[in-house]
């Protein structure tokens, strides 16, 4: 393997993946640990190791994919909705250090959320959002 990095690898034809979608700027395949049948990973071909990496237009470029990657699987397998995922940094969940997106597709009833979501204090809202307000 010529790339050290698998999304890259993949793109290049280097290891195999399961592609549903392709073009210049991403490549597209489904998850070999799928989280629900037709979960799709979509990256862009050039390495950018998370969200922030990324250029602004390289990032407008994949999430326009993504958008129509959704579009097309929801009509296709067919599906109710979709959960689109995108993790930055191990702490947040990322495993491998190249930007990429989930399509999860999803059907039957309502998935309750992953994280906590308890009620937050009103004043500890009010203090993040003075120290992140821009």
């Amino acid at each position: 393997m010529k790339n050290d990095c698998l999304f890259c690898a993949m793109a290049a034809g280097e290891i195999p993946a399961r592609k549903i979608y392709e073009d210049d700027t991403v490549f597209a395949c489904l998850d070999i640990n799928p989280c629900a049948p037709g979960h799709t990973l979509v990256f862009p071909k050039a390495h950018a190791r998370d969200l922030l990496d990324a250029t602004p237009e390289l990032a407008a470029a994949v999430l326009e994919r993504v958008r129509k990657i959704a579009a097309h699987l929801k009509e296709t397998l067919p599906c109710e909705g979709f959960n689109v995922l995108q993790n930055n940094g191990v702490c947040a969940g990322q495993s491998i250090f190249h930007l990429h997106f989930h399509i999860v597709p999803r059907s039957g009833a309502p998935r309750a959320p992953r994280f906590d979501s308890a009620k937050a204090d009103p004043a500890e809202l009010d203090a993040v959002a003075a120290r992140a307000a821009f």
